[in-house]
């Protein structure tokens, strides 16, 4: 690297520190003036003092919304160190904490889909991506997402084989059920790879790693928690309705979508039977990804496939959005001369996930988005049309790499 060339480096990292201290600050000054609650980060604290009381946890009814307990017992486990700090304490360090999350977040996420990681472009990344919706709302509840995130990508952006890939997904599968479909993306990417290559390959370690940090966090909590333990596993687990209701606008899960549709609270077989085809569809896309050695749209399909069918996702749940759109930017920069469509593509992704449109809706207390109309429900379906579409991109991806390949093996034949 030549004089030049570091000293403008030099600046240029000085410039992106001072852009993203200036966007968190702007950031935390535009919570502060919309009186942000923190009530989810309330709720931890009040399973951690439930925990340390030795009271019911799944009898908890907290805050002025008298919201449950909804996470797996191991989760209040993790909470229980928030009763030691004072509740105002807790609700400045949080907020810090988050937005430190955020730059590990947009760090993996940048090398996940092989874009250049330096610190400078972390920063700008990081200034850009704490405004759009579900990174604010995750800041303004106080929620886990990032975190979960990070722990995921954790593990996903480690070398094939490494003896710890696979902490972070069971971890993060023990706190919320959700990340759990990672372990069946690897199985069927390792099962696949079997009958290709005619040897397991790391992703079926990768698995048994996640289901053996799932299984002693799990067992922890069953040891320290038996009572509340055997309450969720045999039965909390099966009620979707104590997270939300299915119609709330907030929810941007497939059920949410057909609740709204249907206007009913119970799409019932419509959602199963939905859930079950967009599984086996985001499933085949990671998978096939996996084996052309494409982990970004990979983990991203198994990520967009997850929240998807989910039975309750609400908005905060999606800052998987922060890699899909960098992975859909580093394809526009790949594309040569079919850029500009790509980046067009980038562009309407990015309005999706910054726009706030879900929130433009009838929506709140009355059970309003049972009586929307069309154009409402559109607006109210903005993450789940976005991510479908994300998922017909990978298709076709892979349809094209296929026709491609046989193209290629006809012409040798030959």
């Amino acid at each position: 690297m030549t004089v030049l060339a570091l000293a403008a480096t030099r600046r240029r990292v000085p410039l992106a520190a001072g852009a993203c201290l200036l966007s968190f600050t702007a950031f935390w000054l535009a919570q502060r003036a919309a009186d942000v609650s923190l009530i989810d980060l309330m709720v931890y604290r009040a399973e951690g003092e439930t925990v340390r009381a030795g009271g019911d946890l799944y009898a908890l009814r907290t805050t002025e919304a008298h919201l449950p307990t909804t996470y797996p017992p191991f989760a209040a486990l993790l909470f229980t160190p928030l009763t030691l700090l004072d509740t105002a304490d807790m609700r400045a360090v949080a907020p810090l904490a988050n937005l430190l999350l955020l730059v590990a977040f947009v760090h993996l996420s940048l090398r996940l889909t092989g874009l250049p990681a330096r610190g400078r472009t972390v920063l700008w990344v990081a200034a850009a991506a704490v405004w759009c919706e579900p990174v604010w709302t995750t800041l303004r509840y106080g929620q886990i997402n990032l975190l979960l995130a990070v722990l995921v990508l954790w593990d996903l952006t480690r070398r094939p084989g490494h003896r710890w890939a696979g902490v972070g997904i069971g971890v993060a599968a023990a706190v919320k059920l959700t990340p759990a479909l990672f372990v069946v993306f690897l199985l069927l990417t390792g099962a696949a790879e079997a009958v290709r290559r005619g040897a397991w390959r790391p992703a079926v370690r990768h698995a048994c790693v996640a289901v053996a940090a799932f299984a002693c966090a799990t067992l922890l909590a069953a040891a320290l928690l038996p009572y509340d333990s055997h309450r969720f596993w045999s039965r909390m687990v099966f009620e979707a309705g104590r997270v939300g209701l299915a119609e709330d606008t907030a929810n941007q899960s497939l059920r949410g979508v057909l609740a709204r549709l249907l206007h009913t609270g119970d799409p019932g077989l419509w959602w199963a039977a939905g859930a079950a085809l967009v599984a086996m569809a985001g499933l085949g896309v990671s998978v096939a990804a996996a084996l052309r050695g494409e982990r970004a749209w990979a983990a991203l399909s198994c990520a967009v496939t997850a929240l998807l069918v989910s039975p309750v996702s609400w908005s905060h749940h999606w800052v998987w959005c922060v890699p899909m759109v960098l992975l859909l930017g580093a394809e526009a920069v790949r594309g040569g001369g079919r850029g500009r469509g790509r980046w067009a593509v980038v562009g309407a992704v990015s309005l999706a996930f910054c726009s706030y449109a879900l929130w433009w809706v009838p929506h709140g207390v009355g059970r309003l988005e049972l009586a929307q109309n069309y154009g409402q429900m559109t607006l109210s379906a903005v993450y789940v049309v976005t991510a479908c579409a994300f998922l017909l991109i990978g298709i076709a991806r892979h349809r094209m790499t296929w026709s491609g390949f046989t193209r290629w093996r006809r012409s040798r034949t030959s």
